[in-house]
């Protein structure tokens, strides 16, 4: 049976991947920020339970980030001013080119290609996170590919500098 301080240790290691993920998924720090927080309280209740506790955070992170977004709050951004932000390494027009252009996608589908691509998941795995088939995450790739790169244009060949 595993212990509080286990959980503690787990969620130090993982919270920078689960945040970078979650990042990709919402394109917003505050909202990765929150959907983090949620995934690892939902481990944390069941934590005693899980056989696979990496592959039980990723699961919930990817499954309570499109249940998040089926909220009418989801939509919802603040007006105020936006604090100054550090420089960051890389290309920051094409990094926000391609945050725009996956929350043009649907949640499902930017949820794909972010596990595909940027977690460098099998489709298998993806199907296996997602609850879906081998072929439909191979189909919905396809698509939201074709729809990225409808949006991105050029810039799509720049993507891999992030």
């Amino acid at each position: 049976m595993r212990s509080t301080e286990d959980f503690e240790e787990f969620a130090r290691a993982r919270i920078p991947h689960l945040y970078r993920t979650a990042w990709l998924l919402t394109g917003d720090r505050h909202h990765a920020e929150d959907l983090v927080q949620d995934t690892l309280a939902n481990l944390l209740r069941t934590w005693h339970k899980i056989d696979n506790p990496e592959a039980y955070a990723r699961t919930a992170l990817v499954r309570t980030y499109i249940s998040q977004r089926r909220r009418k709050s989801w939509s919802e951004r603040p007006t105020a001013d936006l604090p100054e932000t550090a420089e960051r390494p890389g290309d920051p027009e094409l990094r926000m080119a391609l945050q725009s252009a996956l929350a043009e996608l649907a949640p499902l589908d930017r949820a794909v290609l972010v596990l595909r691509f940027f977690e460098d998941r099998s489709v298998e795995q993806v199907a296996l996170d997602l609850g879906k088939n081998a072929s439909a995450i191979t189909t919905r790739t396809a698509r939201a590919l074709g729809r990225l790169r409808a949006v991105l244009g050029d810039g799509a060949t720049q993507l891999t500098a992030l």
